[in-house]
């Protein structure tokens, strides 16, 4: 258990570092005062432009990867019956360090990019690919983040579902339904923290994310969706 905490808390101090709140502040703009009031990528991709939200991603999923591959040298020798198990509990102590801050007074991102780098960082390339082609599927589909975050992670979590049921990652029974029960919380932590998103896609009033726009390849035209992610 000691392994575990240690491993949440170095995951936590990582978290704590908020790509998009230090941008929006270097423009004297509180990421959270604005938009959706989330200090996470797709509010800083509207509020701060393309530029900041692709800084904010690269980041946000890279602090995740980073906590995990420290993790993992300190422990890889000690508890290898274990790593995919300690790669999940750093991951989600990534997640509530950056949705919960302690100095910001516990409001943070979504955690959604966090996520996505906790995919790459446990290591296997097939679910990388299945994350990639799910997220940005339902991005393009949809031209709604929220779908495609809540998408991502949900895919993600019916992956390892299955993973357990075929005996992946190496671990005895007891430690993959732990990891299991690990990416399920963080499932539906990440639904929590989008419950106001489903509300507005079930009242048909949620904005829309056109990357394409963002990107430049696509003509700006007039909407109708008032209401940030």
């Amino acid at each position: 258990m000691i392994v575990r905490i240690i491993c949440v808390l170095i995951g936590y101090a990582f978290g704590l570092f908020q790509t998009s709140y230090i941008l929006g502040k270097r423009q004297g703009i509180d990421i959270r005062s604005v938009g959706s009031g989330n200090a996470g990528t797709t509010n800083a991709l509207r509020i701060l432009g393309m530029k900041a939200g692709t800084i904010t991603a690269a980041c946000d999923v890279g602090k995740c990867i980073l906590a995990v591959i420290i993790t993992w040298a300190i422990f890889h020798n000690t508890y290898a019956e274990i790593v995919p198990l300690l790669k999940i509990w750093t991951a989600a102590g990534v997640v509530l360090g950056h949705i919960f801050p302690f100095y910001m007074n516990f409001r943070g991102g979504k955690g959604i990019a966090v996520m996505g780098g906790m995919i790459i960082a446990f290591g296997d390339i097939r679910l990388i690919i299945i994350g990639i082609i799910v997220f940005f599927g339902m991005l393009f589909l949809t031209n709604y983040a929220s779908v495609a975050s809540l998408s991502l992670i949900t895919s993600f979590s019916i992956e390892v579902a299955i993973g357990n049921i075929l005996g992946a990652y190496g671990m005895a029974p007891a430690r993959r339904v732990e990891l299991l029960v690990v990416v399920l919380c963080l499932t539906a932590l990440a639904w929590y923290q989008h419950r106001e998103n489903v509300l507005r896609l079930l009242q048909g009033n949620e904005r829309r994310t056109d990357l394409l726009k963002k990107l430049g390849l696509k003509k700006e035209t007039k909407s109708s969706f008032r209401h940030g992610e």
